[in-house]
């Protein structure tokens, strides 16, 4: 704790000395000025002028401010994820071309307080320019570092949280192989006692137990093989209720993208919608989508809401909506947009994520 508020301090320290440079060189620009002026017997002569711009330095400091930190801090962070790149140029030159003219318009309103007339501030325009252009270029480095810095900062976390989570599961696993023997056993039992709902209940498992173990260890897998997943664990889900109790409409479109997501995401929000969206002797429709365009992913997972029923949220014994969050973070770090709604009829789920 005590490291980090010594490297927010320097930080802030930093900025200090930093703007301190920038007024520095602000007035330099505004005060010394040099000029030729015809004399009159109509020679020009050369003249060194003390001008005192106090006021204008302190708009001009301002508004350097303003560049800096809305660019920083806001405008990049907010075109990076436009996909025209002139767009993102033009946007932020906009933005700062804006406040050179708000600068120039208030030096206007401020210079009869100083001994600059109005054209002497215009040819002051193009060095108050330049240490414009210089803020703007520093803020973008600024930005980039930063985020240079806080991806690898989720990259290790990541790492860390995918370490941890694979030896706790190896901790608690059970010989894979002796556990897909046991089920090949049940799988043959059931088929010779003609029960073939079992067989198929066997069967789903077994795949569902594979996908776990071997493939979703994988940074990504393809979407086609999340979505049979998906199939799996509501076939078995709805194995618990009757057919008129639990209403599944899973909708994927007839052919699925050639794409690749991070294994295991959408099964915590399903199977809260069979946890605590259906209810045993009543119409329960769970209403699940998968849709790919544009290179963006949209998963929606709605079910009845059930007020006397525990949500998601205080789930203890589950994944927990917060893992979730989590892990999205890591994954896709701003990359995605998790939306949930809860009313007194309805519970849903809406995820998005950018898989360019």
């Amino acid at each position: 704790m005590q490291g980090i508020r010594k490297k927010h301090l320097l930080e802030i320290l930093l900025h200090l000395l930093f703007w301190v440079g920038i007024f520095y060189v602000e007035q330099n620009f505004s005060s010394l000025y040099q000029f030729l002026r015809k004399d009159i017997n109509g020679q020009f002569e050369q003249h060194i002028i003390l001008k005192s711009a106090y006021p204008i330095s302190i708009i001009t400091l301002g508004l350097s401010m303003t560049l800096f930190y809305t660019n920083a801090f806001w405008l990049l962070k907010t075109i990076v994820r436009y996909k025209n790149k002139i767009g993102r140029v033009v946007i932020v030159i906009g933005w700062m071309a804006f406040l050179i003219l708000t600068n120039y318009f208030s030096g206007l309103l401020f210079i009869r307080f100083t001994s600059i007339n109005a054209y002497e501030w215009r040819r002051f325009q193009f060095n108050i320019s330049l240490v414009f252009l210089f803020v703007l270029g520093l803020s973008t480095a600024y930005f980039f570092s930063k985020e240079w810095i806080k991806n690898e900062l989720l990259r290790k976390q990541l790492e860390a949280y995918q370490l941890t989570t694979e030896i706790k599961f190896l901790k608690s696993q059970i010989n894979p192989h002796f556990l897909f023997n046991t089920l090949n056993n049940l799988f043959s039992m059931a088929q010779e006692k003609g029960n073939d709902e079992l067989a198929d209940g066997i069967s789903k498992l077994s795949g569902m137990m594979r996908y776990m173990i071997y493939e979703s260890n994988a940074d990504t897998v393809p979407l086609k093989n999340e979505i049979e997943y998906i199939k799996s664990c509501v076939a078995l889900n709805k194995l618990r209720y009757a057919d008129e109790e639990a209403c599944v409409n899973f909708h994927y479109g007839e052919q699925v993208p050639d794409v690749f997501i991070a294994p295991m995401l959408f099964i915590p929000f399903i199977e809260n919608a069979f946890k605590h969206g259906v209810l045993i002797n009543n119409t329960s429709p769970i209403d699940i989508s998968i849709a790919v365009h544009d290179k963006t992913l949209l998963f929606t997972c709605e079910n009845k809401n059930y007020n006397f029923v525990k949500k998601m949220e205080n789930d203890k014994s589950g994944i927990g909506l917060e893992n979730v969050k989590r892990r999205l973070d890591l994954v896709y770090p701003g990359k995605h947009e998790l939306i949930i709604k809860s009313d007194k009829n309805l519970f849903s789920v809406e995820l998005k994520i950018d898989l360019s």
